[in-house]
């Protein structure tokens, strides 16, 4: 079993691509349990705060499903989230990721979203 954590922007992409990640995940990495960090529920609840728009509707409804569907939270292990996750990927986690600079830091396999509607493994 595959363990998927969750990136922000990949917990956004709920309501700005109308992408169930959740699906996506179970049909890209096969059998998975997903996680996100503490970092990522923060950097959500900051952008609820202080984003207008789509972006606050985004974190919004991805605070909520992450909620609903009961998502393990880890807790972070460095100051920042991407250091978090590039930790958490070193220790076998498969990260789930749009961010450009983050995927070149992480230990692959990783996942990304393409063509904003589907999940695919980078080996």
């Amino acid at each position: 079993m595959k363990q998927v954590l969750l990136d922000t922007n990949a917990v956004m992409a709920v309501g700005e691509f109308g992408l169930d990640v959740f699906a996506a995940v179970e049909n890209a990495a096969f059998s998975s349990k997903i996680y996100v960090v503490q970092g990522t529920i923060t950097e959500l609840k900051k952008i609820m705060e202080e984003q207008r728009g789509k972006y606050k509707a985004a974190a919004k409804l991805g605070l909520a499903l992450l909620t609903q569907k009961k998502i393990t939270v880890l807790p972070d292990l460095a100051d920042d989230v991407d250091s978090s996750l590039v930790e958490y990927s070193t220790k076998g986690y498969m990260v789930l990721t749009q961010d450009v600079e983050l995927k070149k830091r992480l230990t692959k396999p990783y996942a990304t979203i393409r063509q904003k509607k589907k999940v695919i493994v980078v080996k």
